[in-house]
């Protein structure tokens, strides 16, 4: 029997006896959210972690739940670190059903989960994977969780921008949020086409997920490696529900065929013809590095100030996000000169799956982290890489 204390049962919403397996066992959801039973062991389900959604056949009702590999009174996981499995429990009354059906129900829906999703799939990025990765991974947990869908594969004749032009006109009042399964590059097109529209502002507020099936994957590696979790396929899309080096990545498009090996093979021949590139870099340093660099001025475009009237003249010209409008000539300004082997600008830790490029790196933090490779051996840069 179940041996919760007092307390434990004056928190449930709704305690009776139901069949399972044919055997009657008390079945309890409390208040916290919590799923407890007994049978042969003692079971416990975070509804909100682990429940996917539950259906009802006929008198019984199918609970279908994913777990993540760990140790506890419920561990069923697979090897990639989430199982999926589905509990049947059998009320012993009509009435009973109807009333586990309308609490878990509106419990369900007090988690705000989202109910309908744009997904881009892009088919030609890294290991051209990402339709095996909706496929097998993504879509039926969409469907476990009963969330509806629209799919757009990204076009192999205009893949550069076709996200991009698909979220400018895109009714945004249809969906709860966009996710790409895809590598970073999409995820820059989706934001950027929501600040080109007129909108932007309210539009910028879509909430977007990834799931990691291109070349690079170096932002939703940090935002699942920022929540202690596996950077993979089934981690990234339960994330999703329950909530959602610059001349390489130029020039290695020649070698797109050779999918994500193309960054290893093409770094490495940047390696053996070494670069150097002349020039500056000008920026505001943040607290403790202040010492970095050359004292400078801000060299670019004064910024000025626009009447009303002018401002409101110049969105109707050029409707999106202009900008910021901080005085960039009133900050303190350094700058370090080149040549250059390497600059790379990161807000997130992680370059790619396999590279901490930027450890301290934090979202939102409000700043960026500046890494430049100057003179290098080239044996020490290829470790590096």
């Amino acid at each position: 029997m179940d041996q919760r204390s007092d307390s434990e049962n004056l928190s449930s919403f709704i305690s009776d006896r139901v069949l399972v397996n044919g055997k009657v066992v008390p079945l309890t959801f409390t208040r916290d959210g919590k799923l407890w039973w007994n049978h042969n062991d003692r079971w416990c389900l975070n509804v909100e972690k682990e429940v996917l959604g539950f259906t009802f056949e006929g008198s019984r009702m199918r609970v279908n739940v994913v777990v993540e590999k760990r140790d506890g009174i419920l561990c069923f996981a697979n090897m990639g670190g989430i199982g999926r499995q589905s509990f049947v429990f059998e009320p012993l009354s009509e009435e009973s059903l109807t009333l586990w059906s309308q609490k878990l129900r509106d419990y369900i829906d007090s988690l705000g989960r989202p109910k309908r999703l744009l997904i881009f799939v892009n088919p030609f990025g890294g290991k051209k994977c990402a339709t095996k990765i909706f496929v097998e991974d993504v879509r039926p947990c969409l469907e476990d969780f009963d969330i509806q869908f629209t799919v757009i594969e990204i076009s192999e004749t205009k893949h550069q921008l076709h996200a991009k032009e698909v979220v400018k006109t895109l009714d945004l009042s249809e969906y709860d949020g966009i996710v790409c399964v895809s590598g970073d590059g999409i995820l820059v097109e989706v934001i950027n086409g929501l600040l080109e529209r007129e909108d932007w502002s309210d539009a910028i507020k879509m909430p977007i997920g990834m799931v990691p099936a291109g070349t690079g994957n170096g932002m939703v590696k940090s935002l699942l490696d920022s929540a202690g979790k596996i950077c993979s396929p089934s981690n990234a899309i339960l994330a999703v529900i329950r909530g959602l080096i610059a001349d390489i990545d130029i020039e290695y498009e020649k070698y797109r065929w050779m999918g994500s090996a193309r960054i290893d093979f093409y770094g490495l021949q940047r390696i053996t013809y070494l670069r150097h590139y002349n020039g500056r870099v000008s920026f505001v340093p943040a607290p403790g590095f202040e010492e970095y660099g050359e004292q400078t001025s801000y060299s670019g475009e004064p910024s000025c100030e626009t009447s009303t009237s002018q401002q409101e003249s110049l969105n109707i010209q050029q409707p999106g996000y202009l900008g910021s409008d901080v005085k960039l000539e009133n900050m303190h300004w350094r700058t370090i000169s080149g040549p250059f082997v390497s600059i790379w600008l990161h807000n997130v830790p992680w370059g790619s799956e396999d590279v901490l490029a930027a450890p301290n790196a934090m979202f939102s933090d409000g700043y960026l982290d500046l890494i430049i490779v100057k003179d290098i051996p080239k044996l020490s840069l290829l470790s590096l890489l």
